[in-house]
């Protein structure tokens, strides 16, 4: 206990008056001298948990995906997974540069001699913890009150929900080809404390691809998808025997929601929202 208490002591007299070291999502330990003023975020969710966190004038440039809140459109956009802009991102000389996990080009950009964190969440848990993570590197105090609102917006969404809809079998799929909302994905945790059923098992991780079978064999209650996966659903091959599909209790989220939905971040409460108006309308007696 004595050992530990020294090493973090030698630890903070080492840091510089402000500085912080960061452990990423990968391990990664990146020491941050002082609160960032010059941002570059390379996913949504971070660049939308940047904003709400009150450091949005700080981001110079962010991914093309980034498109809210609406004044990160006027930032440089620096493409997508596949085709980042390293040499613009090296142009804008950020302090810190905020990538997902599964980022490529976090490695060329350490390579350059930038500051790279890597974050992504998955979870609620997650969501929690990379907020702290990202209040902690733009030394912004008490960043867990957004922790909180989300909270509270998610149990006033689930106190929405009508005795009716509680445990209705729901297939929630959230891309082309078969990919669902797993149980344990952050999506299937908002079905879940809506109070609502979810068809795929938990073993099945997050973000299953699955066959068509499988869900006609579950026969879903009802169905949540995007307007792009929507053309032709109750024409694909069995599914004009599925519960959901008869009755016509299928939600089709507008391109704008579905960012609401898809982004593990400070619009969690917003999704949940979504998806509980969904279960009242599509339920209703």
């Amino acid at each position: 206990m004595l050992e530990r208490l020294f090493a973090l002591l030698l630890l903070a007299l080492a840091l510089p008056a402000g500085a912080v070291e960061i452990k990423d999502d990968l391990g990664h330990v990146t020491q941050v001298p002082a609160p960032p003023q010059r941002v570059v975020s390379l996913l949504p969710s971070l660049t939308e948990t940047v904003c709400e966190l009150g450091a949005c004038g700080r981001l110079v440039g962010v991914d093309r995906y980034s498109n809210f809140p609406a004044q990160v459109n006027a930032l440089p956009k620096l493409g997508g997974m596949d085709d980042t802009n390293v040499e613009l991102i090296a142009a804008l000389k950020p302090d810190v540069v905020l990538v997902a996990v599964s980022s490529r080009v976090a490695e060329r950009l350490r390579a350059l001699g930038m500051k790279v964190i890597a974050l992504e969440p998955r979870s609620y848990k997650d969501v929690q913890r990379v907020l702290g993570t990202i209040g902690q590197v733009l030394g912004v105090a008490d960043a867990q009150r957004v922790w909180r609102r989300i909270e509270a917006g998610v149990a006033a969404a689930a106190g929405s929900v009508p005795p009716q809809a509680r445990g209705v079998r729901v297939y929630y799929e959230v891309a082309s080809g078969l990919y669902a909302a797993g149980t344990v994905s952050f999506m299937g945790e908002t079905l879940t404390r809506l109070g609502a059923g979810n068809i795929i098992p938990p073993e099945l991780g997050p973000f299953p691809k699955i066959n068509a079978e499988f869900v006609v064999k579950a026969n879903p209650a009802l169905i949540m998808i995007g307007e792009r996966g929507s053309e032709g659903l109750g024409a694909r091959p069995g599914w004009d025997r599925i519960e959901a599909i008869q009755r016509g209790r299928v939600c089709v989220f507008k391109a704008e929601d579905g960012d609401i939905l898809s982004r593990p971040g400070p619009r969690m409460a917003e999704a949940a929202q979504i998806m509980a108006k969904c279960l009242r309308e599509k339920t209703a007696p």
